[in-house]
């Protein structure tokens, strides 16, 4: 299958989105020490972007199932971030769930930059960067 200039660029701006977008994430998430790193969220955004452009491309001429392809990354980044999340002890101390939640959330705001959805994606990913930082203090207090 051969990709002219203009679909080279399409692809290269959707992945370049996803790699931008969920790198924030993966940034504000080292910064502040978590167990996932930088690498992870760019590779679980990078990956869903890639997952909706191959849909796309499978099934040249006919619309494909782009629900069943999100099911599959929500499905499958799920049970990634599930493997973030330990119990530490005996007491009711869970660690990771905000950890998995933002893997899920890199693994959104790909899907909709592979899906050329930009303002979502951008949306979505200052919307989690308050979450993550302008929450984390005042949760504290709470």
């Amino acid at each position: 299958m051969g990709f002219d200039v203009s679909s080279m660029l399409d692809m290269l701006s959707r992945l370049g989105m996803a790699v931008l977008l969920g790198g924030l994430v993966g940034v504000e998430r080292r910064v502040h020490g978590r167990w996932a790193d930088l690498r992870t969220y760019i590779s679980v955004s990078l990956a869903a972007a890639i997952f909706v452009i191959v849909g796309e491309y499978a099934l040249p001429g006919e619309h494909p199932d782009v629900s069943r392809i999100i099911q599959g990354i929500a499905t499958g980044v799920g049970f990634l971030g599930a493997g973030t999340i330990l119990k530490l002890s005996d007491q009711v101390e869970i660690k990771g769930i905000t950890t998995a939640s933002s893997i899920w959330l890199a693994a959104a705001l790909g899907t909709a930059s592979g899906l050329r959805l930009y303002p979502l994606a951008i949306v979505g990913a200052v919307f989690s960067l308050v979450l993550l930082l302008v929450l984390r203090p005042v949760e504290k207090r709470l």
